[in-house]
């Protein structure tokens, strides 16, 4: 099995019971997670030797952040203890026409003050195959953002595959600065994940008409922007989620991908997901599946309908990580969606 580190936060995560409203709530479900652990949650969980590298304050809360990867096969021995504080994030999940709403309490956060000297990347990369970090840790602080250069550095120094999810969080950064960091960060990128959004937010392309609360999908916008990507860094393979939304309970699910060898552009099958339990993670749980194909050998159109069914799955599955077997995510992908009992 191959080998694959992430590096990112890890958070706390109290999200309100049974769809309620933020004051309605008297208490909060608890979990953990985090874009770049959540990526090697599903890692671990298909097999692969996934390693994830964080700081997480030396106290009981970091503690049970540790403990929630350990339990799901993760890697931590290279995780830093040190900081202030945990990050929280709170969710109220929505329903229907009502849109799901996450406030932060990530400040002065232990990975926002990390520092290169830290880790040892060296040691974390020896035998590697492949990096994965989204646009989330360097919007997280100016600290955090030369650490991820700096990790990406050490990775190409050893010839590591890199592939990195934009994500675009208008409540860390702005359009400006994530356009600034992020372009120069590509120059370390072989692979290229995000959606409309973010590939505009961050780095400046805009796909066509599309338009994500509409329901409408412009796939020839898509191709277009790829190949501009493409002749811009030079990326091996750009890759986006499809998300067509409907309400918050009601989603359209696909993906498409651009090769830059072959020059083919390819839209994967398309779910209806209809009642989301949980789309946070979502994107988390796509690339996850996207990079499980490519370090299994499959090809790249195989590869992304692989992560577009771990994901379709996901949505299913409270929490931020993804908890469904390699043998859920092939049986959705080779066509069975039925939800039978399994006996």
């Amino acid at each position: 099995m191959a080998k694959i580190v992430t590096m990112g936060e890890i958070m706390l995560r109290l999200s309100t019971p049974n769809n309620e409203k933020f004051i309605q709530a008297d208490e909060f479900d608890v979990c953990y997670g985090g874009g770049e652990a959540n990526v090697a949650v599903s890692l671990a969980n298909y097999g692969h030797d996934a390693e994830f590298i964080t700081k997480v304050p030396k106290n009981p809360i970091g503690d049970c952040a540790v403990a929630a990867l350990r339990k799901l096969n993760v890697e931590t021995k290279h995780i830093a203890r040190g900081g202030e504080r945990l990050g929280i994030y709170f969710l109220e999940t929505g329903a229907a026409m009502r849109a799901s709403n996450v406030i932060y309490d990530r400040a002065h956060s232990s990975i926002s003050t990390a520092a290169a000297s830290d880790f040892d990347f060296n040691e974390i990369f020896e035998g590697a195959d492949w990096f994965h970090f989204t646009g989330i840790t360097p919007a997280i602080s100016d600290a955090a953002a030369e650490l991820t250069q700096a990790a990406l550095k050490a990775a190409k120094a050893k010839g590591i595959t890199v592939s990195v999810d934009l994500n675009f969080r208008k409540k860390l950064w702005s359009s400006e600065k994530a356009q600034k960091i992020m372009t120069n960060l590509m120059q370390y990128v072989d692979i290229c994940i995000g959606n409309e959004e973010d590939a505009e937010k961050v780095l400046g392309f805009k796909p066509g008409n599309t338009d994500v609360t509409s329901g409408e999908l412009e796939l020839a916008g898509y191709k277009d922007i790829f190949e501009q990507m493409v002749e811009k860094f030079n990326f091996k393979y750009v890759i986006s989620s499809l998300r067509e939304s409907h309400s918050a309970s009601d989603n359209g699910w696909s993906a498409c991908i651009y090769s830059r060898d072959t020059k083919e552009f390819y839209h994967s099958r398309k779910y209806r997901i209809t009642p989301i339990v949980d789309r946070v993670g979502g994107g988390d749980s796509f690339a996850g599946g996207v990079i499980c194909g490519f370090v299994d050998g499959k090809n790249f159109k195989d590869a992304l309908e692989f992560g577009v069914a771990a994901s379709a799955l996901k949505h299913t599955v409270p929490g931020d990580f993804n908890l469904v077997s390699r043998e859920d995510v092939e049986n959705l992908a080779g066509g069975d969606g039925s939800g039978r009992v399994q006996r």
